[in-house]
């Protein structure tokens, strides 16, 4: 059976950065709790008129161009996303036409922050399947959109991005060696955007706030405490590969305390967390995407690193990938 193996990454941020000191919609004594509460001290942020699919182009084609891949080649766009164009048609439908990619399948996932794991999985699978060649995964996300300028729970700590993986059947010990995924759906209402679905149409929301990202910061950061030390430890007691061998760990990027925390409960030196979060915030799902892009140029992660991918997210979910570069 072939593997799945990583023969490029991209990613793209927008070029507008705003500083902690620039969110003047809240009272200057609280500014400096953004960067001690969770590290973040500056983020990107799309033009107006943008959508996330043209974030997600750019991050595609960086990621063909570095592969030498013409987008014709592609078999398939998987686009994970928690911050659509619309409700309908898939995100992916606009990227894979903005990319050139026709005549590939094209869908969205949304396991919000999560969604970088399940999409690993997600195209490791449909490789290992034996049916496709490769599979171009991107991770675009664009919460400028979504989220309520005046929230001090959640304007601050989000910022723009996508990030790409072109996965491709090989052979030997590289590539995606083993997923673990899960879901705590009781907890599905800790964090979401609520308004505009099927449970609060637009025709009848509760209030005008529902349309914004809410989010219970306390629940989220126990949740990924909990289920992040243990989906590592279920990840490193299935591939039998112990947490010392591990090279890099790249978590999504929410909180440096979370991760800061997740180190010291695993006994792992912090050292071997990669973390940007300091300069773009937390991406959701394009996190993990962006980071291992960051880490590779950066030479953090090189030919025969072994790399763990875990994030923590919406619904609630949780998910992890072990992969050797």
């Amino acid at each position: 059976m072939k593997n799945t193996v990583i023969s490029a990454t991209g990613s793209y941020l927008p070029e507008k950065v705003v500083a902690n000191e620039q969110l003047t919609q809240f009272p200057e004594g609280s500014r400096p709790l953004i960067a001690l509460k969770t590290g973040v001290r500056t983020r990107r942020v799309a033009p107006e008129h943008s959508c996330t699919s043209d974030l997600a182009i750019r991050a595609g084609l960086a990621c063909l161009a570095k592969a030498d891949l013409p987008p014709e080649k592609v078999q398939g766009v998987v686009l994970s996303t928690s911050s659509p164009d619309c409700m309908q048609p898939p995100t992916a439908a606009r990227a894979q036409a903005g990319l050139g990619v026709f005549g590939a399948f094209a869908f969205d996932i949304n396991s919000v922050c999560s969604g970088s794991t399940y999409g690993i999985c997600m195209a490791d699978a449909l490789i290992r399947s034996g049916r496709f060649e490769n599979i171009l995964f991107i991770a675009a996300e664009m919460y400028s959109k979504i989220l309520n300028p005046k929230d001090f729970g959640t304007a601050p700590y989000f910022g723009d991005g996508a990030g790409a993986i072109l996965f491709e059947a090989g052979e030997g010990d590289r590539g995606v060696l083993h997923s673990c995924l899960g879901t705590d759906g009781h907890l599905n209402a800790e964090v979401g955007v609520f308004g505009g679905g099927t449970l609060n149409p637009y025709t009848r929301l509760p209030n005008p706030n529902s349309i914004y990202l809410k989010m219970n910061g306390r629940a989220i950061m126990e949740f990924a405490l909990k289920r992040g030390s243990e989906i590592i430890r279920r990840l490193s007691d299935r591939s039998g590969i112990g947490l010392e061998q591990i090279d890099c760990f790249v978590c999504h990027q929410a909180n440096v305390n979370i991760l800061q925390k997740l180190a010291a409960m695993l006994g792992v030196s912090f050292e071997r967390f990669f973390v940007n979060l300091d300069r773009y915030g937390n991406t959701a799902s394009a996190s993990v995407i962006i980071a291992l892009d960051e880490a590779m140029a950066a030479g953090t992660i090189g030919p025969g690193s072994l790399v763990m991918t875990v994030a923590f997210g919406g619904g609630l979910s949780y998910g992890a990938n072990l992969i050797r570069f």
